[in-house]
């Protein structure tokens, strides 16, 4: 009994604290998520069902990956200029609708144009929801709400996954009519609960606002180290997906065999996400990057030993503890280097770090298996996690404590009280 209220304490003040408007917001990522069938079975479809190749499907994979490259950048100067909410709708709407015309076109120049504006949709809406998050949620309790979306993100992923296997046997249409529908669902949900987040703009505001372009960005070289470090790690996370099923298929595994070592990693992120971020909330965030960039590279290094499907499984439960850790902390690293009326465009960037990791890692992952052989990759992820991890230590020395808030951060934290009075469900006080 006393184990139960602890946990039901546990979940109590991991919950409490954050304004409805995140829940909304939280609640709509979730609905996403849960539709999130054609990127789990695109490959499938256009392999199978349509009798492509599979250079075909690869090269729909990459302009996939190429669009939402592109709208990372646009929809994060949207999220600034428009504001979060139209940004979010515009993605959303567009995304449906894509969603639904790719179960419908037949001609494969039509299949690769519309798979690019599918990526280019539904990745527009990260920045804003990002953007949104760090508006109506206080300093103190960012990294709290980034891991529960995060959560959100994984438990959706994990039961669509598992739907979409039985929905395919259905009718591949049926999917991609199915996301088509929840994420019009997330539109709506976005439409009547959220209002627009995006603190007013002053004299001062819209002054700051307008000095901060996409060049503003680039030459924030402490920002874009963290950029490239984000990379880094979304380079090494990458391979779960794109090197990780190659080398086991080399080795004599069956695709259910990956499917079952792959499921850990959904599995131990729904169960450990929430109580590990209870453990780190309070921490040295260059610390906790640091281990998490060591813990991602050789977690993905021991992969080189694994010659059971229990080894490859005791790997993953390495290298998805790194990304428990890893996506708030590292989240709530870019809102706190963000300027407040530039954030869209910030979180733009980061977004970007990857979209771009998406398209290079298939082609480092094919490139180093096929001439130096799957250990060498293993070895590379390694090294990459190491030289992430010094990166991390060095940027982090120069980093003011969270204490220290900037100005545009405490003037905006005024506007939004202002803002939102008689609306308490934005407040971020």
């Amino acid at each position: 009994m006393s184990s139960v209220v602890r946990a039901r304490r546990a979940v109590r003040e991991t919950v409490s604290g954050l304004p409805p408007a995140f829940w909304w917001l939280w609640t709509s990522t979730l609905v996403n998520r849960l539709g999130a069938f054609v990127a789990t079975f695109m490959a499938l479809y256009l392999t199978l069902d349509r009798g492509y190749s599979a250079t075909y499907a690869g090269l729909v994979a990459a302009l996939h990956g190429l669009g939402g490259v592109i709208s990372s950048l646009v929809a994060g100067v949207m999220t600034d200029r428009l504001g979060r909410r139209p940004t979010l709708l515009v993605a959303q709407v567009s995304t449906a609708v894509s969603v639904a015309a790719l179960g419908f076109v037949r001609d494969p120049v039509a299949i690769a144009s519309v798979a690019f504006l599918v990526g280019m949709a539904s990745n527009a809406s990260r920045p804003a929801v990002q953007a949104m998050m760090a508006d109506i949620v206080r300093p103190e309790d960012r990294i709290r709400a980034f891991s529960l979306n995060y959560w959100a993100i994984n438990l959706g992923f994990a039961i669509s996954s598992m739907a979409a296997g039985f929905i395919a046997e259905y009718s591949y249409l049926a999917g991609f009519l199915i996301e088509a529908l929840m994420t019009l669902v997330c539109a709506v949900v976005v439409f009547v609960k959220l209002p627009e987040s995006k603190p007013v703009r002053s004299a001062e505001a819209a002054r700051q606002e307008d000095s901060v372009r996409l060049g503003t960005v680039l030459r924030d070289g402490r920002f874009m180290g963290v950029v490239g470090l984000s990379f880094l790690i979304a380079l090494i996370f990458q391979q779960a997906s794109v090197g990780l099923p190659i080398a086991m298929g080399e080795a004599g595994f069956t695709p259910a065999d990956y499917g079952l070592a792959v499921a850990v990693n959904g599995f131990l992120i729904v169960v450990l996400q929430i109580p590990v971020t209870r453990f780190i909330e309070h921490r040295d965030p260059g610390r906790l990057l640091v281990i998490s960039s060591l813990l991602a590279g050789y977690g993905l290094g021991l992969t080189a030993f694994a010659g059971s499907l229990g080894a490859f499984a005791l790997t993953v439960c390495v290298w998805t503890l790194a990304e428990i850790v890893n996506a708030p902390t590292q989240t709530g690293l870019v809102v706190r280097l963000s300027p407040v009326h530039g954030r869209g465009r910030y979180q733009g960037m980061y977004t970007m770090s990857w979209a771009v990791a998406a398209l290079v890692a298939p082609l480092m992952s094919g490139l180093v298996i096929d001439r130096f052989g799957a250990e060498w990759l293993w070895a590379t992820c390694a090294v990459v996690g190491t030289v992430a991890g010094l990166g991390y230590g060095l940027l982090m020395r120069r980093l003011p404590t969270e204490g220290e808030e900037g100005e545009g951060e405490k003037e905006a934290a005024g506007e939004r009280t202002g803002a939102v009075r008689g609306a308490p469900e934005v407040s971020a006080s």
